[in-house]
């Protein structure tokens, strides 16, 4: 006898070959489904989602037999760890794998940033360059970076950026004892830093984290940029930095309420916008997708996933 595929609850939408192992293994629900009908939902042993999209506390109690949720991203300030936790419920994500596409995104973002790539671009296809050469831009070379959460990705970013000969030091929990400086106080690594970089987790503990004092210790001269969670970053404060030239520019991958984005920032020519898009390479999230498929096959062959998050 066949056995019964266990029933999964997912939430947003995968890429077809990843959707088509879903579908061969799984007992597929979605969240409409439940609604037509409740019954449903004691069927569903595991939850599938992205690490973007919320897992609501509210849907979680109406799983019963919830065992694992398997998340595809490595954040998970849009679970509720202690419901899960409490429940005993198995939540994973999927680490190390995008580590070096969010490095790579953060420098060339920063690159883009402070060289004006884009508006240099607009320059030529604007025919602009007959008028005149394009303005002066600001080099990377030689200044001091702050990088705010010192993660695997925060310590991919530090490595690639000692390349380019700039001076480097990172605020967070603790000191690492790492070869580059800690600094304790957030206000202090802004007031030292010419350009500070977000890459600390989210969730309650971090929203707001960048805030209007951080954003005046960095100063006129300070670029930002942000490659972790929208909510690290208090929009109303970052944007009448940019507005006042309280900062010279910043960077975004992520915002407080993606993917809608305050206008106001699209007014302004001192910041470069982006859809998050930090993990997003083919071969990035092939490698999260398989991850996080390869966690709920784990579970439940053997009862172990190969990725766990901690609960609180």
């Amino acid at each position: 006898m066949t056995a019964a595929k266990p029933g999964l609850l997912q939430i947003g939408t995968f890429v077809p070959e990843v959707q088509s192992q879903i579908d061969a293994e799984f007992d597929g629900i979605l969240p409409e489904d439940l609604d037509r009908d409740p019954v449903r939902a004691a069927a569903v042993r595991a939850i599938i989602t992205r690490s973007n999209l919320a897992v609501p506390e509210a849907l979680i109690a109406r799983l019963p037999a919830l065992e694992i949720v398997s998340t595809c991203g490595v954040g998970y300030d849009l679970i509720p760890l202690d419901v899960t936790a409490r429940r005993g419920i198995v939540v994973t994500n999927t680490p190390n794998v995008l580590n070096a596409a969010v490095a790579e995104l953060c420098v060339g973002a920063l690159l883009a940033l402070l060289r004006r790539l884009p508006q240099a671009d607009r320059y030529v296809r604007a025919g602009r360059w007959l008028e005149g050469q394009f303005p002066l831009a600001t080099s990377l070379a030689g200044k001091h970076v702050g990088i705010v959460g010192m993660g695997r990705i925060g310590k991919d970013i530090a490595r690639r950026l000692e390349l380019f000969g700039v001076m480097l030091a990172y605020h967070g929990r603790t000191d690492q004892g790492l070869a580059w400086r800690y600094e304790a106080d957030l206000q202090t690594l802004a007031r030292d830093s010419d350009i500070l970089i977000v890459v600390a987790p989210g969730g309650p503990e971090t929203r707001h984290l960048i805030d209007a004092p951080v954003l005046q210790a960095l100063g006129p001269q300070g670029w930002l940029v942000n490659v972790a969670r929208g909510s690290l970053v208090d929009t109303g404060a970052l944007l009448a930095a940019l507005e006042q030239g309280t900062i010279a520019g910043a960077a975004l991958d992520v915002f407080e309420d993606e993917p809608h984005v305050d206008a106001r920032f699209f007014a302004l020519d001192n910041v470069l916008l982006l859809p998050h898009i930090g993990s997003a390479t083919h071969e990035t999230r092939a490698a999260m997708a398989q991850l996080t498929l390869d966690n709920l096959r784990a579970w439940f062959r053997s009862g172990r996933a190969l990725t766990v998050v901690e609960g609180k």
